[in-house]
């Protein structure tokens, strides 16, 4: 099993997110193992898991954090679920770079 959340695509990179709706703030609080051994970002977002706001909520969180804009990032799978796999577009070096100095600096 992978040690990161992230991993490389042909046009950009995926993120396994384990996101806890109706939370008190926004914000990325680490990274976690789940039970089935895969690593993912472990976030928190205000908005309630209704109509895709927990969703949206997740994506501008991403997008903030990242300093990447918020169509770069869409919801691959997991949408109605905790578990999430958020795809981002863009080259996947940069990706690949990006990530792996934002692992470093905040959980490394």
């Amino acid at each position: 099993m992978s040690a990161t959340p992230f991993w490389r695509t042909d046009d950009g990179a995926i993120v396994t997110v384990r996101l806890a709706p109706k939370a008190k703030a926004n914000r990325i609080v680490g990274v976690a193992t789940l039970a089935d051994g895969t690593t993912a970002l472990k976030a928190r977002v205000t908005a309630a898991p209704e109509r895709g706001k927990a969703n949206a909520a997740l994506i501008a969180l991403l997008a903030k954090e990242w300093r990447l804009p918020k169509s770069s990032f869409q919801i691959a799978a997991g949408a109605t679920d905790r578990r999430k796999r958020v795809a981002v577009t863009g080259d996947p070096d940069t990706l690949q770079q990006f990530t792996d100095d934002w692992m470093a600096k905040h959980h490394g």
